[in-house]
């Protein structure tokens, strides 16, 4: 996509905050390099067979990973030796026959969730946002209703309603973590399939190389909706973000129920999950104008991650900081597990651990923040938008004023 006041010298002119926008023009070099970007020319991630192997080895790291840090204190199990290969086969699976089984109470769970966040992001109002010309759709924009911020704080309500009544205790997430983490996987591979097969017999694949296997994991479908749902953008903030957030909400639940407080430990990773999925929520009128949403595609990849992945593999640190500490490098998630399950005293720090902890943790938010909201918003004046959404909370810094850019033939 090339934007140009003028229409010759080939260049995007972006307008800043201050200035009339220029009219989005597409010259003849855009439309070239647009249309071989929307072509498949090589293959990544090690072609068909580096995608069948993340494919089969991925949900094996995730039951791995977990086992070691539910059962073994964080620590690397393997067979002691050649003889023991086929029992240590045998005590793996085990656990996830015992403990992460896909049971009925999982699909309940998941499955609510899922329901919920499809309907809220249906009929809940939302910030009316214009994404990003889409080369394939012949430059057509589309809109996306940013509700998740008032799904958001729906959920919140009904998840306090339903603990405090007893309906749904949130306790009980994480101790069914290993059950509702097979199902999110399940959900994982039948979404991309499903998704895949829509596209193939809708005949709106798109930048597909004619391999099932790679296009099955690289995804076909570039804009999948639902009604006036983006399923690619409520795939990626309203499930993943929700459940980590949640997660994180059970492990303080649980550790108030059993010592009658919330460690400083758990304190934190609630503050920062709850701190990313906030951020998701007011920014989402930020995502239409990024390479997500108008370039990658919605297939295993994306939807796999999403759905299982970053709630999952993500959330382990939390469990973990619930069993042990010594698995605490491999991800935030495995500290609420841990947390979760192990007693308070095996992973206390000093007062100024935590203060330099939550300093950190702030300090890197507000860069965040501001970086994020920056980018995307200089994205917005080049299509004349110079009025923002004002949700909590605004950063100072979020809006470069008069940004000096660097232009290219493509943009």
């Amino acid at each position: 996509m090339v934007a140009n006041s003028t229409g010759g010298e080939g260049l995007r002119q972006r307008a800043n905050a201050t200035n009339k926008a220029s009219k989005i023009v597409i010259t003849e070099k855009g439309r070239e390099i647009d249309a071989r970007l929307d072509k498949h020319e090589t293959y990544e991630f090690g072609g068909p067979l580096g995608c069948i192997a993340i494919m089969t080895f991925f949900p094996v790291l995730m039951y791995y990973l977990w086992i070691c840090l539910r059962f073994y204190d964080g620590k690397l199990v393997y067979p002691t030796s050649q003889a023991d290969i086929q029992p240590f086969l045998g005590r793996m699976w085990a656990h996830i026959q015992k403990d992460a089984s896909p049971n009925l109470y999982a699909w309940k769970v998941y499955s609510g969730n899922v329901a919920f966040q499809l309907f809220l992001a249906q009929v809940l109002p939302g910030y009316q946002q214009e994404g990003l010309p889409v080369p394939s759709l012949n430059y057509k924009t589309l809109m996306y209703n940013c509700n998740a911020l008032n799904s958001l704080y729906v959920t919140l309500v009904t998840a306090a309603g339903l603990h405090w009544s007893g309906i749904f205790r949130l306790t009980e997430i994480i101790d069914n973590y290993g059950h509702l983490m097979s199902v999110a996987m399940i959900y994982g591979f039948g979404v991309a399939l499903g998704t895949y097969l829509y596209a193939v017999l809708t005949n709106t694949q798109i930048r597909t190389s004619g391999n099932f296997f790679y296009d099955y994991f690289m995804g076909a479908c570039l804009n999948p909706r639902i009604g006036s749902i983006d399923l690619k953008m409520w795939g990626e903030v309203r499930i993943p973000w929700v459940i980590v957030f949640f997660l994180a909400v059970s492990g303080g639940c649980k550790q108030y129920e059993e010592y009658g407080y919330v460690t400083p430990n758990m304190a934190f990773m609630i503050l920062a999950t709850g701190l990313y999925l906030n951020a998701c929520g007011k920014g989402e009128e930020c995502i239409p104008q990024t390479w997500d949403m108008y370039h990658e595609k919605w297939g295993f990849l994306v939807i796999f991650w999403n759905l299982a992945g970053v709630p999952f593999v993500r959330e382990l640190v939390s469990l973990q900081l619930s069993l042990n500490a010594n698995f605490l490098w491999q991800s935030y998630v495995y500290s609420v597990v841990y947390m979760a399950s192990h007693d308070p005293e095996t992973y206390r720090f000093s007062t100024l651990t935590y203060v330099i902890m939550y300093s950190t943790l702030l300090t890197a938010y507000y860069i965040w923040d501001t970086s994020m909201s920056q980018k995307s918003r200089f994205k917005m004046q080049s299509q004349g938008i110079t009025e923002f959404r004002k949700t909590f909370p605004q950063l100072p810094g979020c809006i470069v004023q008069n940004p000096t850019f660097i232009q290219t033939a493509h943009g």
